[in-house]
């Protein structure tokens, strides 16, 4: 099974042996860095040379699920293609020059799926879980007891759409930051408040944004493994925001688990991390590493599970 995700900093396709009753496993993963999030122009649309872009990168997508013979391919995009003013045109776009029909998901679908991914990984055990994910375009939160969230919400703090929207140079200026920091604290109220009163026992993360903030406050290497437990706490997050802040991208490129294609919305991501937790008064989070992709497949395989009983 191939599943191809259109996001908002990367285009991932990930081809996988999976059956249902069983952990998919990657046999081939493969990823490349568009930012779509930050090619849309200011009316709104996405720009013809990212378009164009996005549709050479899906041909090439394309030889390698006809080399890995998949059966089946599942392919989405997410918030970048979704707000793009044009989005129809280009989904038509796709479709007959790559033959791929994607398929755009909402944020409230993403953090639908997403909590799926994480209540498997975790399991029953976990009690009710705050699941909290940040992307390039949106942050997703969702709260409930079972494989389907009693809450599932999205707002437009993506970390790839925030620096574009409000820094203006590599070290973004005081007034710059108090600006980001106060729209964010905005749009938690407004978007988030009613979440205050509602209890859960298990607070987790996903997404690159998490893994990597949590990688800089000493969480081991992903060549450790995806089993070994990392967490991301509020008190790390206070202490590097103020650090990154200082820095230009080559600097943070340098920082232990931090690549070069997200050094610039590193701040803006972070950010993001530190309002929320503070907001929802969280003192860690635990990072969990299936996410968005691996609730795709796991939502595919119970349906075939249920179409072959």
């Amino acid at each position: 099974m191939g599943v191809l995700d259109v996001g908002s900093n990367t285009v991932h396709l990930l081809i996988v042996d999976a059956h249902a009753g069983a952990a998919p496993i990657p046999a081939m993963s493969q990823k490349y860095e568009l930012r779509l999030a930050e090619q849309l122009n200011n009316d709104g649309d996405l720009k013809k040379s990212s378009v164009k872009t996005l549709i050479e990168v899906l041909q090439e997508c394309n030889k390698f699920i006809e080399e890995h013979d998949c059966d089946e391919l599942l392919a989405f995009a997410t918030s970048a293609i979704r707000e793009s003013k044009s989005s129809d045109a280009i989904l038509e776009r796709i479709r007959i020059e790559t033959g791929i029909d994607l398929q755009v998901l909402d944020g409230e679908h993403e953090a639908i799926l997403t909590f799926l991914a994480v209540r498997r990984w975790f399991g029953w055990s976990s009690g009710r879980l705050l699941v909290a994910d940040i992307g390039g375009g949106s942050l997703e939160v969702a709260i409930g007891a079972d494989e389907h969230p009693e809450l599932a919400l999205s707002t437009p703090l993506g970390a790839g759409r925030l620096t574009r929207d409000f820094f203006t140079s590599e070290v973004p200026k005081a007034d710059e930051i108090k600006a980001l920091i106060g729209h964010v604290k905005n749009s938690l109220e407004t978007d988030f408040s009613h979440l205050l009163t509602i209890q859960f026992d298990h607070a987790v993360a996903t997404s690159k944004t998490f893994r990597q903030l949590a990688r800089l406050g000493g969480a081991a290497p992903s060549s450790d493994g995806q089993r070994v437990q990392r967490d991301l706490t509020l008190e790390s997050l206070s202490k590097w925001v103020p650090k990154i802040a200082e820095m230009n991208y080559a600097q943070r490129a340098q920082l232990p688990g931090i690549s070069v294609g997200r050094a610039e919305q590193l701040l803006a991501g972070a950010i993001v991390a530190q309002e929320t937790m503070e907001f929802l008064k969280l003192e860690s989070l635990e990072i969990c590493p299936w996410a968005l992709r691996e609730g795709i497949i796991l939502r595919r395989l119970d349906w075939f599970s249920d179409d072959a009983e």
